[in-house]
């Protein structure tokens, strides 16, 4: 069993910046992935960015490369994810989830919400124009 609580959320302007904290807990193995996802109104949850816990490795989506940052500290089991130049269009829940199968080796980091066992409650973020 993981536990992950998100923590970061808030309402802020255009341009600005957030950063949301992922505390995990329970059975934490270095092979694990630590992913972000965001789910606004009316939309299917997307994958936002990806971490592995090991090594480092990441991965992005495209609307959010050059602007997110992800990053874990392994000694405090917590997943970090800064959001910098903000829009509107950013406005949604934000999820951090554990994929506890991931692949393996190089191949890419998994962005289907279904490829993810645990899942925190979420915290709001909202982008004002």
């Amino acid at each position: 069993q993981v536990q992950l609580v998100e923590s970061g959320g808030g309402l802020v302007q255009a341009g600005g910046s957030l950063r949301l904290s992922c505390a995990a807990s329970g059975r934490i193995f270095s092979w694990y992935v630590m992913g972000w996802f965001r789910q606004a109104p009316g939309k299917e949850r997307e994958f936002v960015a990806a971490i592995r816990w090991s090594d480092g490795r990441i991965r992005y989506a495209d609307s959010v490369k050059g602007r997110f940052s992800i990053s874990r500290d392994t000694a405090k089991n917590t997943g970090y994810m800064q959001m910098n130049s903000l829009k509107p269009d950013d406005t949604a829940v934000y999820y951090c989830a554990a994929d506890t199968n991931p692949a393996f080796g190089g191949a890419p980091l998994r962005v289907g919400p279904e490829n993810y066992d645990y899942w925190g409650q979420g915290t709001q973020v909202t982008v004002s124009s």
